[in-house]
């Protein structure tokens, strides 16, 4: 039997999705946890299969997290029917550097051939190309994203192209890795497009660490935490 922990806080949305979720999939069995330390506690234990944050807090959870796995990072995994793709950094505290973004980005591809995917990276900028030596924090973004793709143009085998601020271009061409210029900016834009244009994410899957763990905004819908639910007990090993 696949064994799922998540967490339940004062979004009880939750609750309503484990139910649906529960006559979908009998055998698998749920266990609400209902404090940051119990969910901690479940990541770090081998009879569970995966954790899903569910309405519990982040700052504290990812913190005691990242005491075991230092490198840990996230990609939310968007899918509306027509575009699927992984949207990366989006803890406000991650890629911050080019290294960042680096790393993530290789696990990203590793995690979409996993699942049998091409990866085709998008890196994002805080800018268009000639918007470059308007404001230094626009051309710092620009020179990262610069670097970005070439380092990952030189390492990987991967299809990959900067589209600078052209987010909507990098979607309408299927790039299913857009990878934001930091963790702040690709929060945004995970907000603006799941939680007020309703694109639907499965939640966060998160890197660094061997175990199942997703991560869910504390403001998702029945729908949200349902689609969770489903994208973890797929990643569970058999």
């Amino acid at each position: 039997m696949k064994r799922i922990a998540i967490g339940v806080g004062e979004n009880e949305n939750i609750i309503q999705a484990c139910h649906i979720f529960k006559e979908k999939h009998p055998k698998t069995e749920l266990r609400l946890v209902y404090s940051d330390e119990d969910l901690i506690k479940a990541a770090f234990d081998r009879n569970i299969d995966a954790v899903i944050r569910g309405s519990l807090s982040a700052s504290n959870i990812i913190a005691k997290l990242k005491e075991r796995y230092p490198h840990l990072s996230r990609a939310t995994y968007i899918n509306n029917g027509e575009q699927e793709f992984l949207l990366t950094p989006v803890g406000i505290d991650e890629g911050n550097t080019v290294e960042d973004k680096f790393r993530i980005a290789l696990n990203c591809i590793d995690f979409l051939k996993q699942v049998e995917k091409t990866p085709k990276i998008a890196i994002l900028a805080e800018g268009r190309e000639d918007d470059f030596g308007r404001d230094s924090s626009v051309s710092n973004s620009i020179k990262d994203s610069r670097k970005l793709t070439k380092l990952l143009s030189e390492n990987t085998d991967e299809d990959v192209k900067n589209y600078h601020i052209l987010i909507e271009k990098a979607v309408q061409d299927k790039r299913n890795i857009i990878i934001a210029p930091n963790g702040r900016v690709g929060n945004i834009i995970f907000r603006t497009m799941v939680l007020l244009n309703s694109w639907p994410s499965y939640g966060a899957v998160t890197f660094g660490m061997d175990r199942v763990y997703i991560d869910t905004s504390r403001d998702q819908s029945i729908e949200g935490y349902l689609r969770s639910l489903v994208l973890a007990e797929e990643l569970i090993e058999d």
